[in-house]
């Protein structure tokens, strides 16, 4: 299905669950109104949530990607930290690292095969499992958020500042780094523009939450920026943000796709949106060309 077939407050009322603003029993009883003759709110939940057995752009099996879970340490974070490291297929070569980073539940799936597809492209790419102190991405997403909720913010963000260094200082790194971030990943994508502004070459958030007015100057990397119009919740905070890009002269570019939501580059849920999802990757990929060659 798509989310054309539900209504714009159902896939409002998802997302303030899957952000931790409406809880389980509350997201059912206020979808229940949607529930009409034997759909239930539980089956309307099961129908907005990913089903992974969709993210295989990039199958773990694609002959052309290589792919192993390594570790890497983080002294300021969680001290040791883990993730999918993805490499072209063939011989070893330096190359454009970029770091993914996940939402707010975890290295799940769809993540891990984004980071195939970033491999795909050219890219020494590597995804960092914010969970592992916790044992990792425990297979589903409602447990992947209550995991991510109870981590130490502070150690949480420094495990992917330690991640960043490590594949920029990958022996397949050419040292110039980029970031891309979903939800909570855009967020972090926008803070390592500020954390580490001689290491972060490009960064490219999506619908991620900005950084504070105060740290943007701080920025020396180039940002891509993809929204989703319909996501209210994350664009509140994008006219601060512009102002603060624009007064501390940013390299910037940001795209507003119409009439989509929030997540609409996760081909794992109804908030997919194929031709915004293409578009937006498109528009990374070149990015990145331009920045990380």
């Amino acid at each position: 299905m798509r989310a054309q077939d539900f209504d714009q407050e159902l896939l409002d009322l998802y997302d303030y669950y899957v952000h931790g603003q409406l809880d389980r029993r509350g997201f059912l009883e206020r979808a229940s109104k949607f529930a009409v003759g034997s759909l239930t709110a539980v089956a309307l939940l099961e129908m907005l949530s990913p089903s992974y057995a969709k993210a295989a752009q990039v199958p773990k099996e694609d002959a052309r990607v290589t792919s192993e879970f390594v570790k890497f340490p983080s002294p300021d974070g969680h001290g040791e930290g883990r993730g999918l490291l993805a490499k072209p297929a063939g011989p070893a070569a330096k190359r454009g690292a970029v770091l993914v980073v996940h939402e707010n539940r975890g290295l799940n799936p769809y993540i891990e095969d984004v980071a195939r597809r970033v491999a795909l492209a050219g890219y020494t790419a590597f995804a960092p499992d914010a969970l592992f102190p916790s044992g990792g991405y425990p297979g589903t997403d409602d447990a992947g958020r209550e995991l991510q909720s109870k981590l130490d913010r502070a150690k949480m963000l420094e495990d992917f500042v330690a991640a960043a260094r490590f594949v920029h200082g990958h022996a397949e790194s050419n040292g110039k780094l980029g970031v891309v971030g979903f939800c909570f990943g855009g967020f972090v994508a926008n803070t390592l523009a500020w954390r580490l502004p001689d290491l972060v070459r490009a960064s490219v958030p999506y619908y991620g939450g900005q950084p504070p007015a105060a740290e943007v100057p701080k920025i020396k990397g180039a940002l891509l920026l993809h929204y989703a119009e319909l996501d209210t919740r994350v664009n509140a905070g994008w006219a601060d943000y512009e102002t603060a890009l624009k007064a501390a002269k940013v390299d910037y570019a940001v795209h507003f796709y119409p009439g989509v939501n929030h997540g609409f580059h996760n081909d794992t849920t109804p908030r997919f949106d194929p031709a915004a999802a293409e578009l937006s990757w498109k528009r990374t990929l070149e990015f990145f060309g331009k920045w990380l060659a």
